[in-house]
């Protein structure tokens, strides 16, 4: 293997008794250096711009703070329990309800975003749109938007949070539409079936699994974020959190914390076991 002038061979490691070489010319290594440099200089502006937006009397504060602030919440308030019960199925609710409405609306949207089932460019234009515009908008500020319009309450939770699914689910079913067997929709056009029954018979059947799975995990997604858009209005364990912290009720938000978490740690429970079942 011949070097190219200029450039310098300097042995890396071995395979066996073989020796891997490695060429580097000075374009490669000022190339290299120059894109150090770059990280070094775009770590060193990020740093600046924290700084100069940082009290770092606040910063030197911190320990303290967060001694005196965790002996206010702890011991919970295990009284408090007994007021939580509704806004732990407030939180159920808007996850599941609005898992629901995601899988409503995301299932036409994914087959027209598939490019072997949609009908048209101009429709997969439309349904890549409508899942870029969903998934790049948080839960937060559907959920603040809709409240501004419906009210606060489980409704405006129930809503953002399909919102939110309609971009995660249905970019998982139209790449699973994408991938299916083209064979079995063949043999079920063969047959003079309807596009309809061609998508019902040769296309649903082999997206079934991908279809179950999705569900199940955006549902164990949606608890997680169902309870923080509370703070906003929207109903459930978050809008309780936010009335604790607002009344400076610390052993109370303590508590919200311990249930949230165990929230959490079952849903994953669940959707863990419903993902193996369909495996």
């Amino acid at each position: 293997m011949r070097c190219e002038s200029g450039c310098s061979k300097m042995p890396t490691r071995t395979l066996g008794d073989k020796k891997l070489w490695t060429y580097k010319s000075p374009r490669h290594r000022l190339l290299t250096a120059l894109g150090w440099g770059a990280a070094a200089l775009l770590v060193a502006l990020c740093w600046q711009l924290i700084s100069n937006q940082t009290l770092w009397i606040f910063v030197q504060d911190a320990p303290v703070q967060a001694r005196d602030l965790f002996s206010r919440m702890f011991p919970p308030k295990w009284s408090y329990i007994g007021k939580l019960w509704l806004p732990i199925w407030d939180t159920l609710t808007i996850a599941t309800l609005g898992t629901v409405l995601a899988i409503i609306l995301a299932s036409p949207v994914a087959f027209l975003a598939a490019r072997n089932t949609t009908p048209h460019p101009i429709f997969r234009a439309l349904a890549l749109f409508i899942i870029v515009a969903s998934r790049s908008i948080h839960s937060l500020i559907w959920a603040l938007f809709l409240v501004f319009l419906l009210g606060p309450g489980v409704l405006a939770g129930v809503i953002a949070i399909g919102l939110r699914s309609i971009g995660f689910v249905a970019k998982l079913l139209y790449e699973a539409i994408e991938e299916i067997n083209p064979k079995q929709v063949e043999a079920v056009r063969a047959t003079g079936a309807s596009p309809a029954q061609v998508i019902t018979y040769g296309v649903v059947p082999q997206i079934m699994p991908t279809f179950a799975g999705v569900s199940v995990f955006r549902w164990d997604i949606n608890i997680r974020e169902s309870t923080i858009v509370g703070l906003v209005g929207a109903g459930g364990l978050g809008l309780a959190l936010d009335s604790s912290i607002g009344t400076l009720s610390w052993s109370q938000a303590s508590l919200i914390f311990i249930i949230i978490f165990v929230l959490v740690l079952i849903s994953e429970w669940v959707s863990a076991r419903v993902r193996q079942a369909i495996i």
